[in-house]
């Protein structure tokens, strides 16, 4: 690292358990965040600044004005662009030694999987069942962690999935039994919890990276915020599952 870098991740690299050895690994690290809403935005821009050294970024929609309640990764000035892009603009203002690759578009199975094949973790920051299982089986097949996350209301939940063998997967928490109606357009949400929960996204992400710490690998977090309440529930490998066995 040179000597900008070095200033410029030395309060990370003050972490015994990053040190300069860790943070050399982020710089060589590949993350790939599907969802740039409420839950991608904060997870990249920290992962950003945290010295992630490739990021790709996949959305296909545009930044809305009841967007910028949450979604922190866009401005007013961004309206009508396509969130990837203006994601990527924010990034790169928030470290511009970085590379981001963008996606204004739903990957096909094939590319999806290609994506995930080439990525040292995945952040799922979508807000619909039908695509949560569509990654958590790209990802299984891949053997590529699998950070998961959700946000409505005053609630949140964070995972972490596949990280060993023995991990369970997105599909032994979640029964692939229909839709389910979970989107913030129709039941609201606080716009913090979002970002805490994508913040822990971001933890989960880089603890996973340097294989530090405990994972929720094998557990739930489940934060209530109105009362300010976080419990974990543990998981277990679903002997049965269709998709990890």
């Amino acid at each position: 690292m040179n000597d900008e870098q070095l200033l410029r991740y030395s309060r990370q690299i003050m972490l015994p358990q990053i040190d300069l050895a860790g943070q050399e690994k982020l710089l060589a690290s590949r993350v790939l965040i599907i969802g740039m809403g409420g839950l991608g935005s904060p997870a990249a821009m920290y992962l950003a600044t945290a010295g992630v050294g490739h990021l790709v970024l996949v959305d296909d929609d545009k930044v809305e004005l009841s967007n910028l309640q949450r979604q922190i990764a866009h401005g007013t000035p961004d309206i009508n662009l396509a969130k990837v892009e203006s994601a990527k603009h924010t990034l790169l203002n928030l470290n511009p030694e970085i590379t981001v690759t963008i996606y204004a578009e739903r990957l096909t199975d094939r590319n999806l999987a290609n994506e995930i094949k080439l990525a040292d973790v995945v952040i799922d920051g979508t807000d619909n069942f039908s695509t949560r299982f569509l990654i958590n089986n790209a990802c299984v097949k891949n053997k590529t962690p699998l950070v998961s996350g959700a946000a409505i209301r005053m609630e949140g939940q964070v995972s972490t999935f596949n990280k060993t063998a023995e991990s369970p997967c997105y599909n032994c928490l979640y029964k692939d039994e229909g839709e389910l109606d979970t989107s913030c357009s129709s039941n609201g949400v606080l716009s913090p919890v979002v970002g805490i929960i994508g913040s822990i996204q971001a933890t989960e992400a880089i603890k996973v990276l340097l294989d530090i710490g405990d994972s929720l690998d094998g557990r739930l977090l489940m934060l209530d915020a109105l009362h300010m309440e976080l419990r974990t529930l543990k998981l277990k490998k679903d002997p049965q599952c269709p998709t990890c066995n």
